[in-house]
């Protein structure tokens, strides 16, 4: 199945200023999907709650990224990409 992978601008001003690159980002996503699809693959996410209700939060290393998962439409639109200290302000 193909997903559709949107970045928000915030994304891509974190991407563009940090030098992290997009194929990291879509590699963290892509082994997201295995885990929801039931694989036993080595990522830190967990479903957030409160404001962030219905986003997802990746965790590799010092970077942070928040997404939103909609099965229906198969797409992942990133909405932020940030350092630890300051992905929830």
């Amino acid at each position: 199945m193909i997903w559709n992978v949107e970045l928000s601008r915030q994304a891509e001003k974190f991407l563009e200023k940090n030098g992290v690159s997009r194929k990291d980002v879509f590699e963290l996503i892509q082994a997201a999907l295995e885990r929801f699809q039931g694989e036993n693959v080595n990522i830190d996410i967990r479903k957030l709650k409160g404001k962030w209700d219905g986003f997802h939060r990746i965790r590799k290393g010092k970077v942070r990224i928040i997404a939103e998962f909609n099965f229906d439409n198969s797409s992942v639109l990133v909405e932020v990409i940030d350092w630890r200290g300051g992905v929830y302000k």
